[in-house]
C-alpha cells in the first residue's frame, strides 16, 4: 500500500448540456464502499426524476479498488468514461457521479461517452486536490523488561505512539507509514529477542 495518495478536499460539481440533455457531474471524497453505497442511495432520492445516474469510484488499497456503473445506459458509455477521468487525475478515495436528464435526442455511444467524460472533467477542473497520508496501526505486546527495545524501535522508525499501557505486560499501539511496517517488525523482533508480539491493524 502506498504511503500517500491524492484525493479531493471537498465535493465539486459541474453542469453541461448536450443535444438538450442535461448532465450534472458530482465528484467528492469518500473512504469506503459502504459510504459510496449510502451516497448513491441519497443521490437517487435527491435526483429521483433523473433518467440515469452513472457512477464510478476509486479507493486506496493494494491494489487500488475501483468500479463503475452505467445505470441503464449502453455498456461502456457512462461508468467507464467517468472512471477514466478519475484515473487520469490520479485520484483515490473518490466518487464520481453524473446525473442525466434526457432531452429527447439520442447521442449514441460515442456522444454519451464524451458527454459523461466532459462533465466529470469540468467538475474536476473546479475541485481542490490534496495529498493524504496513510498510516497503519500496530499493536505490540511485550514483557515489561524489553520495553526499552520496543521504544527504541518506535523512535528509530518514526512511529507515532497512539496508546501505551503497562500492567502484567506492556501494550503499545503505534502508527506508521505502510512502507515501514516490515522493517519495523524486524527491528522490534531483534531488539526484544523475539519476545514481542505484533498485530497489524488497518
Amino acid at each position: 500500500m502506498t504511503d500517500a495518495f491524492q484525493t479531493l478536499s471537498a465535493p465539486a460539481t459541474a453542469k453541461l448540456i448536450r443535444q438538450r440533455s442535461r448532465f450534472i457531474a458530482l465528484v467528492e471524497p469518500t473512504s469506503s464502499l459502504e459510504e459510496i453505497r449510502d451516497r448513491l442511495t441519497d443521490l437517487r432520492k435527491e435526483y429521483h426524476d433523473a433518467t440515469h445516474q452513472g457512477s464510478a469510484y476509486r479507493l486506496v488499497g493494494d491494489p487500488i479498488s475501483s468500479g463503475s456503473d452505467d445505470d441503464g445506459e449502453p455498456a461502456g458509455s457512462t461508468g467507464l468514461p467517468i472512471l477514466r477521468q478519475l484515473e487520469g487525475a490520479r485520484l483515490e478515495n473518490v466518487l464520481g457521479v453524473v446525473v442525466r436528464y434526457f432531452g429527447g435526442v439520442k447521442l449514441g455511444v460515442g456522444g454519451l461517452a464524451r458527454a459523461y467524460a466532459d462533465a466529470v472533467a469540468a467538475a474536476l477542473a473546479s475541485a481542490v486536490i490534496v495529498e493524504r497520508h496513510v498510516t497503519v496501526h500496530i499493536q505490540i505486546l511485550f514483557p515489561i523488561e524489553v520495553s526499552a527495545g520496543v521504544m527504541s524501535a518506535i523512535h528509530q522508525h518514526e512511529a507515532k505512539v497512539v496508546d501505551i499501557r503497562y500492567d502484567s505486560e506492556g501494550r503499545v499501539t503505534a502508527a506508521l507509514a505502510p512502507s515501514r511496517v516490515d522493517a519495523f517488525r524486524r527491528s522490534v523482533t531483534e531488539r526484544t529477542g523475539a519476545r514481542a508480539r505484533l498485530e497489524v491493524r488497518s
